[in-house]
């Protein structure tokens, strides 16, 4: 390049310009540090513009940034959540299988009716009350198949005090029935939360009206537990004793029978007042349920049963009759007073009706519920 000519711009950052020589200087127009540079060539672009692209490459470039419109989406509205919505499902089902509980919430059961009798207006509002739940497997209709559902039921018990701290574990295949503290079962009455309160301190929940049955056994747990401990679970029923009545289960002249043989025991019930032993006896080894060499030592052993059962309704009676001496009259009338309900799902459309298999019975501790819904 001679000297004196004027370099094009070019897009490159150029270097830092040396000083020139004297005589560069003097070649070069001067210009004052206010006026402007003279433009080397007024079509060509400036040092820091980007070429103009062409119009093929920016057709391109406005296809790209093309936005198709897109339909708006409708807003998606959440049914706000009830304030009881998942009480049924903070209950502990007593006594259920522990591989049928995925069952149990197979459906989105609704337990809207439980919720309107604890809330304003309902019949057990301001009430205090005790919830445990069980379940009922039925034979229902559900989208025109008939199927064996695992029916979730919640019990209520309107209390001033909890209805009881024991656990019963009996079963056809247990010979003996436990009665048991809830803790060695890992159960226990707490208080239940509704949502709109969870935030709360708690400090509040001294005031709380609703308690529920719960269980700390997790199922993963379970695999650490000997056989027969998980069976206990299976076989819990809440317990109830009324010493203001007479106890059906403790008068009943029914015995629960578990004859040990091999290579099947004999299970069966024995009503000491309606069955005649020998006649019952030689039942069972027609049906060839019981050996014929094996009668003598199975009628020796209904005997033992039936003394065992008749000492303890003996001993139960004994019992009730102190419990009223010793009973305060407050204690008196809240057992006078003290009510069973009991709840069973609402029917929806995405849940089977459970409207025709209702019952009011509990189980054998509790009886019959005073009230069905």
């Amino acid at each position: 390049m001679r000297k004196g000519t004027k370099r094009k711009a070019t897009q490159k950052a150029e270097p830092k310009a040396k000083s020139k020589p004297v005589e560069d200087q003097e070649n070069e127009p001067s210009q004052s540090p206010a006026e402007p540079a003279e433009e080397t060539n007024s079509e060509e672009p400036s040092r820091n513009a980007e070429p103009e692209p062409s119009k093929e490459a920016a057709g391109k470039g406005r296809r790209k940034r093309a936005k198709v419109a897109k339909p708006e989406s409708e807003t998606e509205y959440f049914p706000e959540k009830r304030n009881l919505e998942d009480l049924w499902l903070q209950v502990f089902p007593v006594g259920t299988e522990w591989d049928q509980l995925d069952m149990v919430y197979e459906y989105k059961w609704n337990f809207s009716n439980l919720e309107e009798a604890l809330e304003e207006g309902g019949e057990l509002h301001n009430k205090k009350v005790y919830l445990f739940g069980c379940t009922e497997p039925q034979l229902v209709p559900f989208k025109d198949q008939s199927k064996v559902t695992m029916i979730p039921v919640v019990v209520a018990v309107a209390s001033p005090f909890p209805p009881s701290d024991k656990i019963g574990i009996k079963s056809v295949q247990r010979e003996t029935e436990e009665i048991l503290p809830m803790k060695q079962m890992k159960m226990d009455w707490v208080p239940y939360i509704p949502l709109e309160n969870r935030e709360s301190q708690v400090e509040r929940l001294k005031n709380s009206q609703i308690f529920i049955l719960s269980c700390t056994q997790r199922r993963a747990g379970l695999r650490h537990l000997k056989i027969d401990r998980v069976k206990k679970f299976e076989y819990c029923l809440p317990y109830f004793y009324d010493p203001l009545q007479e106890d059906e289960l403790e008068q009943s002249t029914v015995v629960d029978l578990l004859f040990p043989i091999d290579p099947k025991p004999v299970f069966c019930e024995f009503d000491w007042e309606l069955d005649e032993l020998e006649e019952f006896t030689d039942k069972l080894i027609e049906d060839e349920e019981l050996p014929a060499d094996q009668k003598e030592p199975f009628k020796d052993y209904v005997k033992e049963k039936v003394r065992e059962a008749k000492k303890a309704n003996r001993q139960a009676r004994e019992a009730r009759k102190k419990a009223r001496e010793e009973m305060s009259n407050q204690t008196k009338s809240a057992f006078e007073n003290m009510k069973f309900y009991k709840f069973y799902p609402v029917p929806t459309p995405d849940t089977p009706d459970v409207s025709s298999v209702k019952a009011p019975f509990i189980n054998r501790y509790y009886g019959k519920a005073h009230k069905v819904i």
